[in-house]
């Protein structure tokens, strides 16, 4: 399908094996225990539209997550109607709640001022829902050090939105900040956070989800699945036992043969060591890709990793194809994903720039195409 842009780059992603993912996180999880897709950051570079309508499908996900009210409404958008939990606080102006309850997003309410806005946006909204009050989620600081109210707060935000016919506290939260590195601390989180949640069941009228879980406490620590699980990275095969969703390619679009000690790129930085041929490859760092790939990345062409030399260039990398006695001018060229027997990860690219692989997938550009594999 790479053949219908006419800049071949773009990034492939695999629906079958996301249904695949969400099929196989489910079946780990209790029947009890719902499960949150977390589709911030465009579904994690995956594109959240799609994504969404395909979690949907699936009837393995019961909730939708994203980091602002622009996310949801743009979801709502594209058709997907399961429900949808702002993780990120709102803005603490009651326009954003307004554009909230209108689009039918369940807010974070993360302050007592949050909680006035919040009530005063269901207020004023018009016309109201026939039998469904506008639903909010409380988010407790347990260790984070972001957002969420503290303990003590917790209590002061339940009395008033007790006090508030026109709303309900559908769902109370945290993060934890260490769950695939530290199980102490972890534990720790937990344990402030059910004491928290201990002291609110005993203020409100109406039962709530309790949920704390991303991918590797969901996983690892079966102790934290409480009411609801909140996997992001899982579902897109970034850890845990489930294959990657996305791979991103494109194609060499010129060959050449060079002498021994020929300079390659911005600054000259790499000299070829020999007479080499060098492939360039029409993807660069305005599509996502790091620069620092440019120091040691490689790329698989023909089944072969091959390196990549020179400093990356805002459009256009080089690759030493020296290796290949048959390469031709329109081969593919995978930067993350498979070709053949062989593999490069999101995680062996981030590894080379010092990073993580969420940053790696979560960069690539809006300028690269999704190409949707049913």
């Amino acid at each position: 399908m790479a053949e219908l842009f006419l800049r071949p780059t773009w990034a492939e992603i695999d629906l079958a094996r996301l249904h695949l993912n969400l099929n196989g996180f489910r079946a780990r999880m209790p029947a009890s225990v719902k499960l949150l897709f977390v589709v911030k950051g465009d579904a994690y570079g995956h594109g959240a539209a799609r994504v969404s309508l395909e979690a949907a499908k699936s009837k393995a996900v019961d909730w939708l997550g994203v980091s602002s009210v622009e996310e949801g409404i743009s979801i709502r958008n594209s058709g997907a109607r399961l429900p949808i939990l702002v993780l990120g606080s709102l803005y603490p102006f009651r326009e954003s709640f307004s554009a909230c309850l209108h689009y039918g997003l369940t807010p974070t309410l993360s302050s007592l001022e949050s909680a006035r806005n919040f009530a005063l946006a269901a207020q004023s909204r018009r016309p109201k829902a026939a039998g469904r009050r506008p639903d909010c989620h409380l988010k407790i600081e347990t260790g984070m050090g972001r957002i969420g109210v503290s303990a003590q707060e917790a209590g002061r935000v339940v009395e008033y939105l007790r006090g508030e016919p026109g709303v309900a506290l559908s769902g109370v939260y945290t993060h934890f900040s260490c769950a695939d590195t530290d199980a102490s601390f972890t534990r720790l989180q937990l344990d402030r956070f059910r004491q928290a949640v201990s002291a609110i069941r005993l203020r409100s009228r109406r039962p709530f989800l309790s949920h704390a879980a991303n991918s590797a406490a969901a996983l690892r620590s079966p102790w934290t699945r409480l009411d609801m699980v909140r996997p992001g990275l899982a579902l897109y095969g970034l850890c845990g036992p489930f294959d990657p969703v996305l791979s991103l390619k494109s194609r060499i679009v010129f060959l050449k043969e060079v002498p021994r000690s020929t300079p390659i790129g911005y600054g000259a930085t790499y000299r070829t060591r020999r007479r080499s041929k060098i492939a360039t490859i029409p993807v660069g760092y305005a599509d996502g890709v790091p620069r620092r790939l440019g120091e040691g990345g490689r790329v698989l062409v023909q089944g072969r990793s091959l390196p990549i030399i020179g400093r990356i260039a805002m459009d256009m990398m080089m690759v030493d194809a020296t290796e290949l006695a048959h390469a031709r001018v329109g081969d593919e060229v995978v930067l993350i994903g498979g070709q053949g027997r062989a593999k490069i990860s999101a995680a062996d690219a981030a590894e080379v720039c010092g990073t993580i692989p969420y940053e790696t997938v979560v960069s690539i550009s809006k300028r690269v195409p999704r190409v949707y594999l049913s």
